[in-house]
C-alpha cells in the first residue's frame, strides 16, 4: 500500500515540478522564458571560463595514471591495508575517486567485472563510490567558476571527508556483508 502511494507520487513528481516552476513564475510576473535564456547564457559563459581548470585537472589525472604512479602507490600501501583488513584491490578506486568520477566509474566497473558485484571488493567499491566525492573536480569546477585561486582548507577538508568515506565503506561492508 505504502509503496503504491510512493510509486504514484514518483511518477508525477518530475512533471509536477517542471510545470509548477513556470506557473509560479507567471504568477510572480516573471518573464520565465527570458529568465531561462539569460540563465543559459550565464551557464555557457561559466562553462567556457572553467575549461582551463578542467583541462589542467584532466592532464594531471592522465599523467598520474600513465606514469604508473597509481600502481606504485597501490603496491607500497597494500601491505598496510592488508593488515587493516582492507583489500588492496580497492586502493586504485580510493585514489581515483577524489580526482575523477569517470575514472573511478571505470575502476569500479573493472572491479565488479573481475570480482563480481556480490564480492566483498565489489561491495566496498560500490559503497565507496556512493560515499565519497570527486574533490579535485569539484574544486576545479566550482572554485574555477568564480575565479577563486586560493582554496584554503577546501582540499584538505574534502580529502579528509573522502578518507572518512573510504574507511566507513570498508567498516560498513565488513559489518553487513562479512
Amino acid at each position: 500500500m505504502f509503496l503504491d502511494i510512493l510509486n504514484g507520487i514518483s511518477k508525477y513528481a518530475v512533471p509536477f515540478v517542471l510545470l509548477s516552476i513556470p506557473v509560479y513564475g507567471h504568477f510572480k510576473k516573471v518573464k520565465v522564458y527570458e529568465a531561462f535564456t539569460d540563465g543559459a547564457k550565464e551557464g555557457f559563459t561559466t562553462a567556457v571560463r572553467i575549461i582551463p581548470y578542467l583541462v589542467a585537472m584532466l592532464v594531471g589525472i592522465g599523467i598520474f595514471r600513465a606514469s604508473g604512479a597509481m600502481d606504485i602507490l597501490t603496491k607500497i600501501l597494500s601491505p598496510v591495508t592488508n593488515l587493516l583488513g582492507i583489500p588492496g584491490e580497492v586502493l586504485p578506486m580510493a585514489f581515483m575517486r577524489p580526482l575523477s568520477g569517470g575514472g573511478a566509474q571505470g575502476i569500479l566497473s573493472d572491479l565488479l567485472t573481475t570480482y563480481g558485484p556480490d564480492s566483498m571488493i565489489g561491495h566496498i567499491a560500490s559503497v565507496m563510490m556512493g560515499s565519497t566525492e570527486t574533490t579535485f573536480y569539484v574544486v576545479a569546477v566550482y572554485f574555477g567558476a568564480i575565479a577563486i585561486k586560493n582554496t584554503r582548507h577546501a582540499i584538505p577538508a574534502g580529502l579528509l571527508a573522502d578518507l572518512a568515506g573510504f574507511i566507513t565503506a570498508v567498516f560498513v561492508c565488513k559489518v553487513f556483508f562479512w
